[in-house]
């Protein structure tokens, strides 16, 4: 599960996402619209997805996770 896609055509270029997203998974790109810039550092808190007025936003259903193992 990861941030999959900002619609372009609903954003509205406020910059909510991007102040709400605490790892700057989201920058302000093109046509002074949200864009994803580092999608594998998406800790799935869903901020950005919550906070868009708009509903530009969508996650990944998907939930894929490594299966962490300690040793020790």
């Amino acid at each position: 599960m990861t941030i999959e896609r900002i619609d372009p055509n609903l954003c509205i270029g406020c910059g909510t996402c991007v102040d709400s997203c605490p790892m700057d998974v989201i920058i302000m790109g093109e046509n002074n619209k949200a864009a994803i810039k580092y999608p594998e550092d998406c800790m799935l808190c869903q901020w950005c997805k919550i906070d868009c007025s708009q509903n530009a936003i969508e996650i990944s259903p998907e939930k894929n996770s490594a299966v962490l193992t300690s040793w020790g």
